[in-house]
């Protein structure tokens, strides 16, 4: 009897599953900002007015990209999966000539929930400019609007 308990459990589990994962919530996956385990796809592009290379170097408490060297216009990307714990954090160092500055790149309370005022990304597309970090807003839709911020040192 409680066999047949425990394959119901998990079929009704399951099946929970398989609906939240093809259904969508708004304009984003509805496994991005609901559940853990959501996958992300970070892009960091080099738009530094004065056509420098930048120099960055990304990392959490799990994982380090090492250093690397971006060039005017080019690109650096990763990506990994928001963990159990939805604790997942990135950080990443910019360094060019004359500056240093250090941003979260990736925050779930900032990208990975529903509640943030700049929205859940699945694909988190950062342009990097000396003021500050724009994260582009484009899930959900053509086009995008920047959202920008300061660095965090």
């Amino acid at each position: 009897m409680s066999s047949l308990t425990n394959s119901h459990l998990i079929f009704v589990l399951f099946s929970f599953l398989l609906i939240l994962k093809t259904s969508s919530f708004g304009n984003h996956s509805s496994v991005d900002g609901f559940l853990p385990f959501a996958p992300k796809h970070v892009v960091i592009t080099n738009r530094i007015n004065t056509g420098v290379t930048l120099i960055l170097h990304c990392r959490s408490k799990d994982k380090d990209f090492g250093i690397r060297a971006v060039a005017f216009l080019q690109s650096f990307d990763f990506k990994f999966h928001v963990n159990f714990l939805k604790t997942t954090r990135y950080t990443c160092t910019f360094n060019w000539p004359g500056h240093r500055a250090t941003f979260a790149i990736f925050r779930v309370d900032r990208d990975d929930s529903p509640r943030s005022k700049i929205g859940v990304c699945r694909e988190c597309i950062w342009v990097i400019y000396e003021p500050g970090p724009c994260r582009l807003k484009r899930d959900g839709g053509p086009g995008g609007s920047l959202t920008c911020f300061e660095w965090d040192s």
